[in-house]
């Protein structure tokens, strides 16, 4: 939800994908592990044009972790980006509700084939035989209330506006769906929503309730949130919109998470994204069963932005093949922020990736190729380090 449109800049995603394939040098020797290569090409990209102020990665393998950061988390007081700063996580918050959801199955209080007519019949009746498994897959079918006009007038009229978050696929109650469920990938913010509704419906517990119960505690986040409002808590990275020429504008407050609520509306912090994503790529949430549905594949249906390498769909996971080996996560962008979290599927080492801009195909198309080329130089570095 831009409010400024990113001018496309010149940069040279060549230069970056040469720079992980070049033969080993005197240069790579003196630098085994790549350390100071992946924290030139992080600094690199910061400063390029409509580059993002900050960037921080925070890579977790069985020798410890290992933060490369670059540029500032506030460029008002020049310091860096640290792990315990919060954040907007934004679509990577899918994973949670999918966490949810998947470990409800586990426990045999949801089943995947389970449909909106049978959860929430106060839906639309056209929309009655998705499942699930559809809406955790984006093949539901579901219009996406995010793109609506209503919802984006009040938005536009107040980006602070208090929406009622369990009320916001009223805004496509009118419309049929897009197509026929299963027959077709499409990424839609409208299929959280849906989840999570199905979640509270099945348990009688508000949403953020069962985040905290069955995400939150047995992983141990600590400064993990589902806020309502527009207020950052502290400390945190603070998110900008880029447009050179222009300074970059500060962010970070300017719109409220109600109107995204369980499509992207949480605020973590890398430390705690970190252990998140080492427990739901793995499956410790809810067993071998589930994890093998969770892991059928739709190839080629990427996240949104896409991940690196080649993007496959899961049940709200996605499955990143990189020219070094395969890594389980989610990717988000919103304003202000970009963000990637993976793991490898046995969840021992793992991968969180933020950047304080918000970067996406429509506004700036070679910056996120070049964004995607320097994620996957930090993957082969996870995957390629010690211990392996």
């Amino acid at each position: 939800m831009s409010l400024r449109r990113s001018r496309l800049r010149a940069g040279s995603v060549l230069a970056v994908c040469l720079a992980a394939l070049a033969p080993a040098t005197a240069g790579a020797a003196a630098d085994p592990d790549g350390r100071q290569a992946l924290q030139r090409q992080l600094e690199e990209f910061v400063r390029s044009p409509g580059g993002p102020p900050g960037a921080i990665a925070v890579l977790r393998t069985e020798e410890g972790t290992r933060v490369v950061r670059a540029g500032v988390a506030d460029i008002r007081t020049g310091r860096p980006p640290r792990p315990d700063d919060h954040m907007r996580i934004a679509s990577t918050a899918k994973a949670f509700s999918g966490a949810v959801a998947l470990t409800l199955v586990h426990h045999r209080v949801l089943r995947l084939d389970d449909t909106l007519r049978k959860r929430l019949p106060q839906l639309p009746d056209a929309w009655g035989e998705v499942t699930l498994r559809q809406l955790l897959n984006h093949t539901s079918g579901l219009p996406d209330y995010s793109r609506s006009a209503g919802f984006l007038d009040e938005l536009r009229a107040d980006p602070r506006h208090r929406f009622d978050s369990r009320r916001l696929l009223d805004y496509v109650a009118d419309q049929p769906l897009l197509f026929a469920p299963g027959s077709e990938y499409r990424y839609s913010n409208s299929d959280n929503i849906a989840v999570a509704l199905m979640a509270e419906a099945a348990t009688r517990t508000p949403y953020e309730e069962l985040l905290r119960r069955l995400v939150y505690r047995p992983l141990g986040l600590h400064s993990t949130s589902l806020p309502q409002g527009y207020r950052m808590p502290k400390p945190y990275l603070h998110g900008y919109d880029v447009e050179p020429p222009a300074p970059p504008e500060d962010v970070s407050e300017v719109i409220g998470m109600s109107g995204v609520w369980a499509s992207g509306g949480i605020v973590s912090t890398p430390a705690d994204m970190t252990r998140f994503i080492r427990g739901y790529a793995s499956g410790r949430l809810y067993g071998r069963k589930v994890v093998e549905q969770q892991r059928r594949w739709i190839e080629g249906a990427a996240s949104e932005p896409a991940g690196p390498g080649r993007n496959s769909a899961g049940l709200a996971v996605f499955r990143y093949q990189t020219r070094c080996g395969v890594v389980l996560g989610h990717t988000g962008n919103t304003l202000g922020y970009t963000q990637l979290i993976a793991a490898t599927p046995d969840g021992r080492r793992s991968l969180t990736f933020s950047v304080t801009s918000q970067i996406t195909e429509s506004t700036g198309a070679e910056r996120l190729q070049r964004m995607r080329a320097l994620q996957e130089n930090f993957v082969c570095a996870l995957l390629r380090s010690k211990g392996e």
